[in-house]
């Protein structure tokens, strides 16, 4: 299942790229990618705040529909921040080392302690607001 799942997204990926040469009158993932990185992250925003709604509300059938929404717009949102799929594997890998797979790590020193001495991707220089 998660072998497909990664499939899925390294697929999904791959076409986002392709996408990027494409007329955004006719490609949704093009004029998306043509509109920039705030309009894309605003999506992202939007369909994680729709997702949690529905699954809030107990309304499993959209919650599962908007996760998928989610998961298209994250990735055209990586595409646009120049992230690979393999990027975002290697720091899940890397976690589950420190913590197991189902604990997210924590904002503290103590744990950037721990991390040190694992190797790291390069940082990728924040932009400006």
């Amino acid at each position: 299942m998660l072998k497909d799942m990664s499939d899925s997204l390294e697929r999904l990926y791959d076409a986002v790229c392709a996408s990027r040469g494409k007329d955004p009158a006719v490609s949704r993932t093009a004029r998306l990618l043509k509109a920039g990185p705030r309009k894309i992250a605003k999506k992202v925003a939007e369909e994680a705040a729709e997702v949690a709604l529905e699954a809030v509300t107990g309304r499993r059938d959209e919650a599962i529909q908007e996760s998928a929404d989610l998961l298209y717009h994250l990735v055209v949102l990586w595409v646009e921040a120049g992230v690979s799929v393999r990027e975002v594997w290697n720091e899940m890998d890397r976690r589950e080392r420190l913590l197991g797979i189902a604990e997210k790590l924590p904002k503290t020193r103590a744990i950037h302690a721990v991390q040190s001495t694992l190797p790291l991707a390069p940082k990728r220089p924040r932009r400006a607001r």
